[in-house]
C-alpha cells in the first residue's frame, strides 16, 4: 500500500511556506503501521479546510487525537491558544518531540485516546483530529460522554461512517450510532476526501464530519444508559418488528406494546423508522418516566 513517491513530513505548513507547499524530509519520519489504522494526511488544502470549520481562537484549547506526523498538529498550534496531541505510537511521539521546541503552546502525550483521561481537559476544548478507522466509533462516544466539554468536534472518519452519523429513519444506514450521536450533537458532513490527500493511501474511502455537541439534555445521565441500551436492543434484529427485537433482549412486550400504543406507533414498525424523540418517549413510557408534552406521531 506504501507509495514510491516521495515521503513528506508531518510539518508541511512551516514558517516562511505557502498553504500549498509540502517540504520533504531526508531522514524520513517513521513508517505507518497498518494495525493502528495510520494513514497519513499529506495534503496542506485540507488541512487548511479543516482549521477554518473548527474556528479556532488564540483562546482555544484544540485537542488532536492521533497527530501522526503532524501536519495538522503544526496548523492547530498556530491557530489555538494551546494543543494538547495524543499519540498512541511511541516512534512517532519521538520524532513530533524532536520538532516540539518550535511551538510552546503543544502539550504531547504518549498515551492511548481510549484511556487518556480526557475529562480534565479544560471546558470549551476543541476536537480536531484524523481519527484511526478501526477504532473511531468507540473514541467517538468516548467524546460525546464527555460532549459538556468539547462545543465543537471536527473528524476525519471513514465515509461509511460519516454516512451513519447523518443518517436519517427509514434509510438503510441509520442505526445505533445514528440515533446516540445525533442525540449528543447535530452533524454535518463537510466534504469527502480523496485517497490521494493520504500516506499510504487507504483503501477505505474519508470524510470530515463536523459535530456541534447539544448543550441541553433531554435525559438525565441514568436516563441516558438505559436510552442508550434500549436503542441497542431495537436494532439487536433489523429485520424483526420493533416489539419482537425488544423482546428477545429481554424487554417485557406488554409494556413495549403499550408504549408503542400511548404514541399512536404502529405494533409492527421496525426499529429503523423511529426518530430520536420518539425513541426518547418510547424509554420514557416504558420506564414510566414523566413524558414530554410534545407528540411523538409518524
Amino acid at each position: 500500500m506504501l507509495s514510491h513517491a516521495p515521503e513528506y513530513i508531518g510539518q508541511a505548513i512551516g514558517p516562511g511556506s505557502t498553504n500549498s507547499e509540502l517540504r520533504v524530509d531526508s531522514s524520513l519520519p517513521p513508517a505507518a503501521i497498518k494495525r493502528l489504522g495510520q494513514n497519513f494526511l499529506i495534503d496542506p488544502n485540507i488541512v487548511r479546510k479543516i482549521v477554518a470549520m473548527a474556528e479556532l481562537t488564540p483562546t482555544h484549547t484544540a485537542l488532536e487525537i492521533g497527530p501522526g506526523r503532524g501536519i495538522l498538529t503544526e496548523a492547530l498550534c498556530r491557530a489555538s491558544g494551546h494543543v494538547t496531541a495524543i499519540e498512541v505510537d511511541p516512534r512517532l511521539h519521538a520524532f513530533l518531540t524532536e520538532r516540539q521546541p518550535q511551538f510552546s503552546n503543544l502539550t504531547l502525550v504518549l498515551d492511548d485516546a481510549m484511556t487518556y483521561p480526557i475529562e480534565h481537559l479544560p471546558s470549551g476544548t476543541i476536537v480536531v483530529a484524523n481519527l484511526p478507522y478501526y477504532l473511531s466509533t468507540p473514541l467517538l462516544f468516548r467524546l460525546l460522554d464527555q460532549r459538556v466539554r468539547f462545543p465543537r468536534m471536527v473528524l476525519m472518519l471513514q465515509n461509511e461512517v460519516a454516512d451513519r452519523l447523518v443518517a436519517k429513519p427509514g434509510g438503510s444506514d441509520y442505526g445505533v450510532l445514528s440515533v446516540m450521536a445525533q442525540y449528543a450533537a447535530e452533524i454535518t458532513k463537510a466534504f469527502r476526501v480523496s485517497a490521494q490527500c493520504f500516506r499510504p493511501r487507504p483503501q477505505v474511502g474519508s470524510a470530515v464530519v463536523l459535530l456541534k455537541t447539544k448543550h441541553q439534555r433531554a435525559l438525565n445521565q441514568e436516563e441516558e444508559a438505559k436510552f442508550a441500551a434500549l436503542v441497542k436492543a431495537a436494532f439487536a434484529h433489523r429485520r424483526k418488528t420493533l416489539i419482537n427485537s425488544l423482546k428477545d433482549q429481554g424487554y417485557d412486550q406488554k409494556l413495549v406494546a403499550a408504549a408503542l400504543e400511548a404514541l399512536a406507533l404502529s405494533p409492527s414498525l421496525r426499529a429503523e423508522i423511529l426518530s430520536i424523540e420518539q425513541f426518547i418517549e418510547l424509554t420514557r413510557r416504558i420506564y414510566g418516566w414523566a413524558v414530554s408534552s410534545s407528540k411523538c406521531n409518524g
